[in-house]
């Protein structure tokens, strides 16, 4: 075939060929696949999705030299296969996406491959307007996620907001005698956003360091001890948020212990936004560059974190970030204010004989609650501990404006029975030296009209003193709060119940 490598070419084949087949012409096939299965299912009527519908199988032929349904191409021949074509066409209208969108993403320019691969070797293609993710998948995670289709739509149509991948439609290209499957998903981690840290993390300790090697890429992905040793107190987060987070990952993990799924990862990318301040030029120049290449009216497709958690706190408005693509706002040890993307991977690892046997080996020779292939309920339970006590923490929320405003004016009251007020200025006039001289005639008053019981206390004074202040009252106020503090005196309870 015209895309096979020659033997005289000196280009590393490995990073060339993918069972055979060049990575470009890969690309060609999946486009050319997507534009007609996707154009064609447009022209069929809509319907509910039916049981058999997650078992179609749709298949077409494209020869290099074309034909009555295909174009001519330079990919050689090849057959494409789409899996349940009606299942996946109404997930991605439940995730609002229009098939002419799905197209031009996908199709109207040139796939971008991506330097890291997964541990499995599989090949990763994000799509030019960064929406979408191309993954191979192997023969045996393409057949469990047929089976899981049922599932998968089940829990979509009872909670949308979910941290779990989002599946836009799974493929096969057949060429050279090779299958070879992909899954196109969400795109969790925007390249228009700047990610200064990135971690893969399954809450085992087991060998969960990143390698040598891939700590020399530009942007490495750490692992569960690397976490723990760079942010020992975790991502901190507001009340409501952390709370959230913790709902929907436990909620996720009792969907993926009923598929008997385990080995997820919980994929957590971190912008910085302090340290982004240097670099804002050119996150500005990169994000409009961005915006350029997507379609008016296409929705962003990285919120899926951010959207889980605010269906979770009830609070659908806008963040009090700049963020534009789903981050969701936390802060770290240092103080650092930063957007934290979020999202959970690998799910299509059943705990088959495989696994059983891996763990069983490992256990032997190491703590087996510390290695990462396990049982799936105690996989689920140790993934939720870890990521709710150990990568997110819970913090007090932010003080309000208003709070701050009320601490400024209410701060001298802490200095009761110490210099009095003598700070506050007005441009007109100062009440505040006859206002203490009447609370200093009152007091003595009082004094001496009790048979020399003092009083309790001044601070009670000095709260209705901050209080005129406070409302700008004049001197005309002065004989009121008088009278406000005799019935304080005589009645203690009254003040709390004001």
């Amino acid at each position: 075939y015209p895309y096979m490598i020659k033997p005289a070419t000196k280009m590393p084949v490995a990073k060339i060929l993918f069972k055979s087949t060049t990575s470009s012409a890969l690309k060609g096939a999946i486009q050319l696949g997507i534009t007609h299965t996707v154009g064609s299912l447009s022209q069929k009527p809509e319907r509910d999705v039916l049981l058999q519908d997650f078992e179609v199988v749709e298949s077409i032929f494209f020869p290099c030299e074309g034909s009555n349904l295909t174009p001519a191409h330079h990919y050689g021949d090849f057959r494409f296969k789409t899996y349940a074509p009606i299942a996946f066409r109404y997930f991605r209208e439940m995730f609002g996406i229009r098939p002419d969108d799905y197209m031009y993403s996908l199709c109207n320019e040139s796939l971008i491959e991506l330097s890291n691969s997964g541990a499995s070797g599989s090949l990763f293609y994000v799509s030019s307007d960064d929406e979408y993710i191309i993954k191979t998948v192997q023969h045996k995670e393409a057949e469990f996620l047929q089976k899981l289709l049922p599932g998968y739509f089940m829990n979509l149509n009872q909670n949308k907001r979910t941290l779990l991948p989002k599946f836009y439609g799974l493929y096969c290209v057949q060429a050279g005698g090779k299958n070879i499957r992909i899954a196109v998903m969400n795109n969790l981690l925007p390249s228009a956003v700047r990610m200064h840290l990135k971690y893969d993390l399954k809450g085992s300790t087991y060998k969960r360091r990143a390698s040598a090697k891939e700590r020399e890429k530009t942007v490495p992905t750490y692992k569960d001890l690397d976490f723990m040793q760079d942010m020992p107190d975790g991502l901190l987060l507001e009340g409501d948020k952390f709370t959230a987070v913790c709902k929907t990952i436990q909620r996720d993990c009792l969907l993926l212990q009923s598929f008997k799924i385990m080995d997820y990862s919980l994929l957590v990318g971190i912008h910085n936004l302090d340290q982004a301040c240097q670099e804002q030029a050119s996150e500005e120049a990169v994000a409009g560059a961005m915006d350029q290449r997507r379609p008016q009216g296409q929705k962003s497709l990285y919120s899926t974190a951010i959207e889980a958690i605010q269906a979770e706190t009830g609070n659908m408005g806008p963040l009090d970030t700049e963020d534009k693509t789903g981050g969701i706002p936390a802060r770290n040890s240092k103080g650092e204010r930063l957007l934290v993307y979020i999202g959970i991977i690998d799910i299509l690892q059943s705990y088959r004989l495989v696994k059983k046997l891996e763990h069983s080996w490992k256990a032997l020779v190491h703590d087996g609650d510390t290695v990462s292939v396990h049982r799936p309920g105690f996989y689920a339970e140790r993934f939720q501990k870890f990521m709710c006590s150990t990568v997110f923490r819970k913090v007090s929320s932010k003080t309000s404006p208003c709070k701050k405003r009320r601490a400024v004016t209410h701060g001298p009251m802490r200095r009761a029975g110490g210099p009095p007020l003598s700070t506050q200025t007005s441009s007109t006039s100062n009440p505040l030296p006859l206002l203490q001289h009447q609370i200093s005639s009152d007091t003595r008053e009082d004094t001496e009209g009790d048979n020399g019981k003092k009083w309790k206390s001044n601070s009670s004074n000095f709260i209705y003193i901050a209080l005129l202040i406070q409302l700008k009252c004049n001197t005309k106020c002065f004989t009121t709060v008088k009278n406000i503090i005799r019935i304080n005196r005589e009645n203690p309870s009254l003040p709390s119940s004001i």
